[in-house]
């Protein structure tokens, strides 16, 4: 999987906003990124991220900070 798959895959599973570095650390703990085979998958997905938030495929919401665009509107207790 791609560093831009994995960082959608883990916002969109933990469905709240996080850190790009809870992103990172998340995608290697699921196993969905594989830093040896990828060495330029950091930068990779800070740079997915970045994009992805600027074309509004998902929200930035703060310095550093994404979550996945809601599907269908609000989500309750957040």
């Amino acid at each position: 999987m791609d560093p831009g798959e994995a960082a959608l895959r883990v916002l969109t599973e933990s469905g709240e906003t996080l850190h790009w570095t809870v992103v990172w650390d998340r995608a290697l703990r699921a196993g969905y990124i594989d830093p040896m085979t990828h060495p330029d998958a950091r930068d990779a997905l800070v740079r997915w991220l970045s994009d992805a938030a600027r074309s509004g495929s998902i929200e930035k919401t703060s310095t550093g900070t994404y979550r996945a665009k809601s599907a269908g509107g609000a989500e309750g207790s957040g």
